[in-house]
């Protein structure tokens, strides 16, 4: 099981840090990853990380703005968002695996951003 948190409403240039925590099936996967949806558009890879080395990748529209992190001790992954703009609303998704096809999701946290 795979639990979203931390998002929530911020104006442009905020900042917000997303968790997402697993439960019962431990971290077997290789990747972990974030995705988003936004109203009435498709859903789009945000980043991913290798569980093991810690290798990141990020869609160009987040490049150097957002940081995907884990703590393999908490089975936690993170995703730092800095510069925010309007276009980053959507409902942010963990997904376990790798975009576009992920074992598993959680229920989402929908992140704000305000002009």
């Amino acid at each position: 099981q795979l639990v979203e948190s931390g998002g929530g409403l911020v104006q442009a240039g905020g900042s917000l840090r997303l968790s997402c925590a697993a439960s019962g099936r431990t971290f077997n996967s290789v990747y972990m990853g974030w995705f988003r949806q936004a109203p009435g558009k498709e859903r789009e890879f945000v980043a991913d990380i290798a569980w093991y080395g810690g290798s990141t990748n990020y869609a160009d529209s987040v490049k150097g703005r957002f940081t995907i992190s884990r703590d393999a001790a908490k089975n936690m992954v993170y995703l730092q968002m800095n510069s925010l703009k309007p276009d980053d609303t959507a409902v942010y998704y963990c997904g376990r695996g790798r975009w576009p096809s992920y074992a598993s999701w959680g229920q989402g946290t929908q992140v704000t951003v305000s002009s």
